[in-house]
Protein backbone atom coordinates (compact mmCIF):
# COMPACT_ATOMS: atom_id res chain seq x y z
CA UNK A 1 0.00 0.00 0.00
CA UNK A 2 2.87 2.38 1.01
CA UNK A 3 4.37 2.04 -2.75
CA UNK A 4 1.78 2.51 -4.38
CA UNK A 5 1.04 5.83 -2.24
CA UNK A 6 4.80 7.10 -2.93
CA UNK A 7 4.47 6.14 -6.99
CA UNK A 8 0.95 8.03 -7.13
CA UNK A 9 3.27 11.25 -5.11
CA UNK A 10 5.77 10.98 -7.36
CA UNK A 11 3.73 11.11 -10.15
CA UNK A 12 1.86 13.72 -9.45
CA UNK A 13 5.06 15.51 -8.73
CA UNK A 14 6.20 15.22 -11.95
CA UNK A 15 3.32 16.15 -14.25
CA UNK A 16 2.97 19.28 -11.99
CA UNK A 17 6.25 20.09 -12.78
CA UNK A 18 6.34 19.02 -16.59
CA UNK A 19 2.63 21.52 -16.51
CA UNK A 20 4.61 24.18 -14.87
CA UNK A 21 7.21 24.39 -17.64
CA UNK A 22 4.86 24.02 -20.62
CA UNK A 23 2.86 26.56 -18.83
CA UNK A 24 5.54 29.53 -18.92
CA UNK A 25 5.07 31.97 -21.71
CA UNK A 26 7.96 32.89 -24.25
CA UNK A 27 9.06 36.55 -24.92
CA UNK A 28 7.11 38.46 -27.08
CA UNK A 29 8.84 39.62 -29.92
CA UNK A 30 8.91 41.77 -33.40
CA UNK A 31 10.31 40.63 -36.54
CA UNK A 32 10.19 43.28 -39.30
CA UNK A 33 11.73 42.02 -42.59
CA UNK A 34 11.12 40.69 -46.51
CA UNK A 35 9.49 37.70 -46.65
CA UNK A 36 12.01 35.36 -48.75
CA UNK A 37 9.81 32.40 -48.84
CA UNK A 38 6.69 31.07 -47.81
CA UNK A 39 5.69 27.37 -47.00
CA UNK A 40 1.99 26.54 -45.93
CA UNK A 41 1.33 28.68 -42.94
CA UNK A 42 5.19 29.41 -42.22
CA UNK A 43 7.18 32.41 -43.79
CA UNK A 44 10.58 33.30 -43.77
CA UNK A 45 11.72 36.36 -43.28
CA UNK A 46 14.73 38.21 -43.99
CA UNK A 47 15.43 40.70 -41.41
CA UNK A 48 17.44 44.28 -42.85
CA UNK A 49 20.17 42.89 -41.03
CA UNK A 50 20.29 39.96 -43.19
CA UNK A 51 19.10 37.07 -40.49
CA UNK A 52 16.61 34.59 -41.79
CA UNK A 53 13.67 34.39 -38.91
CA UNK A 54 10.57 31.83 -39.19
CA UNK A 55 7.48 33.55 -38.60
CA UNK A 56 4.23 31.16 -38.22
CA UNK A 57 0.83 31.51 -38.91
CA UNK A 58 -2.55 29.56 -37.23
CA UNK A 59 -6.10 30.75 -37.09
CA UNK A 60 -5.65 33.39 -34.72
CA UNK A 61 -3.21 35.12 -36.81
CA UNK A 62 -4.58 38.84 -37.37
CA UNK A 63 -2.70 39.65 -40.51
CA UNK A 64 -3.33 43.58 -41.95
CA UNK A 65 -2.64 45.45 -44.86
CA UNK A 66 -3.56 49.14 -44.91
CA UNK A 67 -5.29 48.73 -41.62
CA UNK A 68 -7.84 46.60 -43.36
CA UNK A 69 -7.76 42.31 -42.25
CA UNK A 70 -6.30 40.25 -45.46
CA UNK A 71 -6.27 36.21 -45.63
CA UNK A 72 -2.77 34.53 -45.21
CA UNK A 73 -3.12 33.10 -48.71
CA UNK A 74 -2.42 37.12 -49.96
CA UNK A 75 1.06 37.47 -48.55
CA UNK A 76 3.68 36.65 -51.07
CA UNK A 77 7.49 36.88 -51.25
CA UNK A 78 8.76 40.33 -51.33
CA UNK A 79 5.88 41.79 -48.75
CA UNK A 80 7.24 43.57 -46.21
CA UNK A 81 5.87 42.76 -43.26
CA UNK A 82 6.27 43.42 -39.18
CA UNK A 83 5.08 40.43 -37.54
CA UNK A 84 5.10 40.47 -33.28
CA UNK A 85 4.48 37.23 -30.99
CA UNK A 86 5.82 34.37 -28.64
CA UNK A 87 9.11 33.20 -29.62
CA UNK A 88 13.02 34.05 -29.71
CA UNK A 89 15.39 35.06 -32.37
CA UNK A 90 15.03 32.37 -34.50
CA UNK A 91 11.18 31.82 -34.62
CA UNK A 92 8.07 33.48 -33.68
CA UNK A 93 4.30 32.14 -33.36
CA UNK A 94 3.02 35.63 -34.68
CA UNK A 95 -0.08 37.28 -33.32
CA UNK A 96 -0.09 40.34 -35.64
CA UNK A 97 1.40 40.31 -39.01
CA UNK A 98 0.80 43.80 -40.87
CA UNK A 99 1.70 44.09 -44.44
CA UNK A 100 3.58 46.95 -46.07
CA UNK A 101 4.73 48.27 -49.30
CA UNK A 102 6.58 45.12 -51.62
CA UNK A 103 10.42 45.91 -50.93
CA UNK A 104 12.55 46.92 -53.73
CA UNK A 105 15.17 45.35 -55.55
CA UNK A 106 18.50 46.38 -54.05
CA UNK A 107 20.53 48.41 -56.75
CA UNK A 108 24.05 47.06 -57.64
Amino acid sequence: MKTNAVVALVLACVLGVTAAAGAQEQKSQKVSGTVSSIQGTNLMVKTAAGKEVMVMLDAKTTITKDKKKVEAKSLKAGDAIDAEGPGDNAMIMAKTVAVGPAAKPAKK
